[in-house]
């Protein structure tokens, strides 16, 4: 992987899929840094992955810091939070995300009903977060449809596919590697311009687990070979 040295901060770390994400790339080696609103929380978290580790003798033990101190310290940042909170956690972190990369993983969920999508101004929390952050910042989307209770289970395949939306070529790379880097298989799926599509789909999936009676619905891309 091209970027496996790079430091990683997951804002939101100590949720379901920021934690699962977290403890996935901390298994495959990576340094990374478990973010949230209380530092106390972070290092909590971030030693209950550490021991999950432990027990299975494979990985690299992450640490914790509160978001500001986490976002400035890594070279990635992954925001892993409600798209309720993502504009008061951006403004949070806002200077130290200055020239990097930030891979958003929200959704604009209607709050009560999660198989209903609520569309930002910008059309997708993904482009809400660039128009936010501006063009010193490289903001793309991937994990919206990833089901988080996957992701701690790590002799488990994630039957999933991940959708990387961006416009910097390089930023979409990054993100593919950490996509590969957990375990799971990404695609380029074009320009910001259709993280609001992978927004919808997520709601489609939350539909289908609810009236389907499924538990964990996936995208696969088929078709043969990958990326």
């Amino acid at each position: 992987m091209a970027d496996a040295g790079a430091r990683v901060a997951v804002i939101g770390g100590t949720g379901p899929l920021g934690g699962g994400l977290a403890l996935r790339w901390a298994a495959a080696g990576l340094e990374v840094i478990v973010g949230s609103r209380s530092a106390a929380r972070a290092a909590q978290e971030a030693a209950s992955l550490a021991e999950r580790l432990r027990a299975i003798g494979r990985g690299r033990p992450p640490r914790g810091a509160a978001n500001s101190a986490a976002a400035a310290d890594a070279e990635v940042v992954v925001l892993a939070v409600p798209f309720a909170a993502q504009a008061a956690t951006l403004d949070e972190i806002r200077d130290a995300l200055a020239g990097k990369v930030l891979i958003d993983a929200a959704v604009p969920f209607d709050p009560h009903r999660l198989w209903h999508v609520e569309p930002p101004p910008a059309g997708s929390a993904a482009a809400e977060a660039q128009a936010r952050l501006g063009d010193r910042v490289r903001v793309v989307c991937a994990f919206q449809n990833v089901a988080a209770s996957r992701l701690w289970k790590l002799d488990v395949e994630v039957d999933c596919d991940v959708l990387v939306c961006g416009d910097d070529d390089q930023a979409k790379r990054i993100a593919l590697d950490l996509v590969g880097a957990a375990g799971l298989r990404g695609f380029d799926a074009g320009p910001l311009d259709n993280a609001g599509v992978v927004d919808g789909l997520t709601a489609i999936l939350n539909w289908i687990n609810r009236h389907g009676k499924l538990h964990d619905a996936g995208v696969r891309i088929t078709g043969g070979g990958s990326r």
